[in-house]
């Protein structure tokens, strides 16, 4: 055994820098391999990568470069007119985010790629520095276990493609380290602040990293040699940072979990517990479900931790807890009640095992717990071999297992082997630790390439940044003409969040948080949708347009059809409150306060000169005049609604209306007369305000002396309007003022709800940090000078040899 090694006073950067550069080779060659872009011609942006991730960092860029529709409070560009500040805090708070300023706009998806990988590498750089400040050990172990940590089969395959999951990855070694600072009763402030960067950057993940750091921290308090006394104090100054630091992200928080409560309902599937086979396959490298936990980490680390029960060098109760805590962990995947207490007690909607990552730092921590006494003898080695043998052969019985999984992870397993016995020697440490770190890059990079390609082949992509991109935003543009009438990015669209990736004020929008009250307006008035109702598409008719004040959108061959429209604020004179019924063309009347639409001449035939619009929201299949082209109408309930399909003017009876498919249980069929919708919109423009101006967070309209009824905001109601200091009322889900006869300016202010409280709670929060400094000052000076026994070793005395 060589002399043991001192571990400076502070963990040092070079193991961090070591666990970054590992990462970021692992996943580039793991892209590269499967030749997703920016390697090569496959796309990368699948599903809500391509759908909401890009374009919300797009909408962040024109943020930071003052182009936006909006501000962080309101966001103008989508559903005709959202908040923002939840999406800002689900999607984009991380500090990494604002990096997409750096890159062109039109090289969105590159600098979303970028941030990616350096969100990944930043965990790994975490994760080492933590294993460092823990205990003593090799540097470069300690890279290759962070390293390990970062590239597991959570980040490189389900979390790579939600890049603010990533930042939970990241949380978890931070918030593990506010733990190491609680024991040592050290650093309260910046635990405050590394709690309140976590939470705010993405509080879902940051919750699970947080529960992942409160139970690593009772195993360090349980290796302690202090008494009852000193745990609960180290527990209480745990508990008061984490809750300050949780208290002062509520300015993002309480708003976000406001809106949360507001949105349309998501998809909740059953939780039903992974086969045995299948959890102990996704142990292997290049496997890929979405339905079973991906907890690949490394066949270099598992060994270590299948090793740690038989390694003698270890204290026997660090070997117990460690080991206890790894399966206990795993378990809880399993059981029910512990799978909601790791996803705030609500069974996700898609990826079921999204703590997946705490397990995996949970492992790294166990490994370096037994590396940290030095490397594992070879009986020690031989009963982890054993352990593993075992894992691969109840694994090859799985349909998930592949045989280059099975043939890396044997593989790997007899070459970890061969190199942790090597460690022992102390010529052999250097060749030793780079078949280590081979290992470790063969088995992640095929871990990526085989998840991009699952990806590719079982979800829906969108391709990068190209001329089309660059052609429907040239010609949006050039129409652009807010806020005297809206563009709209038209439809088919490339994304579901095309006005914010591409331009315009439309009314297409995806998010975790489409309200509730936009969604229903929306398929009252014929709009189909996507993912259960929260992927809200843009309307194609001229009716909603108006009473949207729409006037310019983008037809698919990329030119601009025009209108005469409204302005944004409307008024509707005196009157019952109406109601929505079943009809979308007469919803669309009631909005618009006019008859436009007939019914057909006999069924299926519209007049000559009228324009057909066919309403079959469940109908999926191509339908047309029987003289004009076929559309196509998605329908896939519950998941996808048909929209209100524009099927072109009427030539009479040689138009009917052809379904070539079978026809739907229930379709409808209306016939708009221009001329009628005409009239419409010149009485509401004689009516309208005079003047409109539109603020990142608001309007300001001008109306004609002596006005009565409702003035009517063309934007969804949703909670946070106050026009003329009272809360707006809703007129058919549009934001309504009521009038009587003296008002003559409206002023409307949106601010979420949940703002001024979350602001409240944050101020309250800094006051009581502050005074929390001053009266533990000396205290924190006096920890520092009188340090227990582990915050010198992190464990029990006389078990910190390492090689």
């Amino acid at each position: 055994m060589s002399t043991p090694h001192r571990s400076p006073r502070r963990p040092g950067l070079l193991g961090s820098a070591l666990a970054a550069l590992v990462t970021v080779v692992a996943v580039g060659a793991g892209d590269a391999v499967a030749r997703v872009f920016p390697y090569g011609p496959r796309h990368r942006s699948i599903n809500d990568l391509g759908n909401q991730f890009v374009p919300f960092h797009a909408h962040l860029w024109d943020l930071l470069h003052g182009r936006a529709g909006g501000g962080l409070l309101l966001n103008w560009q989508s559903g005709y007119g959202t908040s923002f500040l939840p999406d800002f805090g689900t999607y984009l708070t991380s500090p990494f985010a604002v990096l997409v300023g750096l890159f062109p706009r039109q090289d969105i998806d590159l600098a979303v790629y970028v941030v990616t990988v350096l969100k990944t590498a930043a965990a790994a750089a975490a994760m080492a520095w933590l294993l460092r400040t823990q205990r003593r050990g090799p540097v470069w172990a300690a890279g290759l276990l962070g390293a390990s940590y970062a590239l597991c089969g959570w980040s490189v395959i389900e979390a790579s493609y939600n890049p603010m999951w990533l930042d939970g990855l990241i949380a978890f070694p931070l918030l593990c380290l506010t733990g190491e600072w609680a024991l040592r009763a050290r650093r309260p402030a910046a635990a405050v602040v590394v709690v309140a960067l976590c939470w705010t950057a993405n509080f879902y993940t940051a919750y699970m990293a947080t529960l992942g750091a409160v139970l690593v921290l009772l195993v360090r308090l349980l290796l302690t040699r202090e008494g009852a006394g000193a745990r609960v104090r180290v527990l209480a100054r745990a508990a008061l940072t984490t809750l300050l630091g949780v208290a002062l992200s509520m300015p993002v928080l309480l708003p976000l979990f406001l809106s949360s409560k507001q949105a349309y309902p998501g998809w909740f599937k059953p939780f039903v517990p992974v086969a045995t086979e299948d959890l102990l396959a996704r142990l292997l490298p290049a496997t890929y479900s979405f339905s079973s936990p991906a907890l690949f980490v490394g066949t270099g680390t598992l060994l270590l931790v299948a090793a740690l029960p038989f390694h003698r060098a270890v204290h026997g109760r660090e070997r117990l807890v460690w080991t206890g805590l790894v399966l206990l962990v795993l378990l809880s995947f399993q059981w029910m009640p512990t799978h909601l207490a790791w996803h705030l007690f609500a069974t996700p909607n898609g990826s079921p095992y999204r703590q997946t990552f705490a397990l995996a730092g949970i492992v790294v921590m166990a490994a370096w717990a037994g590396l940290s006494a030095g490397p594992p003898r070879p009986w020690a080695l031989a009963g982890g071999a054993a352990v593993l043998a075992a894992v691969l052969l109840a694994a090859s019985g799985s349909r998930l297992a592949t045989p280059w999984g099975l043939a890396l992870f044997g593989g790997g397993l007899a070459l970890a082997g061969a190199a942790w016995w090597a460690l022992r020697h102390r010529r052999l440490v250097l060749p030793a630790a780079a078949v280590l770190g081979l290992v470790l890059l063969a088995q992640a990079a095929a871990t990526t390439a085989h998840g991009e390609r699952g990806k590719l082949a079982g979800l829906d992509d969108y391709p990068v940044w190209g001329a089309a991109h660059t052609a429907r935003a040239d010609a949006l543009k050039g129409a652009e003409g807010w806020p005297a009438y809206r563009t709209d990015a038209g439809r088919p669209a490339l994304t579901g969040n095309d006005p914010m990736l591409l331009g315009g004020e439309g009314g297409a929008y995806y998010s975790s948080h489409t309200p509730d009250l936009f969604t229903r307006t929306m398929v009252a008035l014929g709009a189909g949708w996507t993912s259960r109702g929260r992927n809200v598409q843009s309307l194609d008719n001229p009716v909603t347009d108006a009473v949207f004040s729409v006037g310019a959108r983008l037809r698919p061959d990329g030119t601009i059809a025009r209108a005469e429209v409204p302005p944004l604020v409307t008024v509707r004179p005196p009157g019952a409150q109406p109601a929505y019924g079943a009809s979308p063309f007469a919803n669309q009347e009631l909005l618009l306060g006019a008859r436009v639409y007939e019914d057909p001449l006999s069924p299926g035939v519209c007049r000559a000169g009228t324009e057909a619009f066919l309403s079959a929201p469940e109908y999926n299949g191509t339908a047309r005049l029987a003289d004009g082209p076929a559309f196509r109408l998605n329908a896939n309930p519950p998941r996808n609604r048909a929209a209100l399909q524009p099927l072109g003017v009427s030539n009479g009876l040689p138009s009917q209306l052809v379904f070539d498919a079978p026809a739907p249980a229930h379709w409808q069929l209306s016939c708009l007369d221009r001329s009628r919708l005409s009239t419409a919109v010149t009485a509401l423009r004689a009516s309208a305000a005079t003047s409109v101006r539109v603020t990142s967070a608001g309007v300001r309209a001008e109306l004609p002396p002596g006005t009565t009824g409702t003035a009517v905001l063309a934007a969804p109601a949703i909670a946070g309007w106050t026009c003329n200091d009272r809360p707006a009322t809703s007129r058919l889900g549009l934001v309504a003022i009521p009038l009587d006869g003296r008002t003559t300016v409206v002023t409307c202010t949106f601010r979420p709800p949940g703002l001024g409280a979350g602001l409240a709670v944050a101020g309250a929060a800094l006051m009581a940090l502050i005074v929390f400094l001053r009266a533990t000052r000396p205290v924190a000076r006096d920890g520092r000078r009188n340090a227990p026994p582990i915050s010198r070793q992190g464990v029990l005395k006389g078990h910190a040899r390492c090689p």
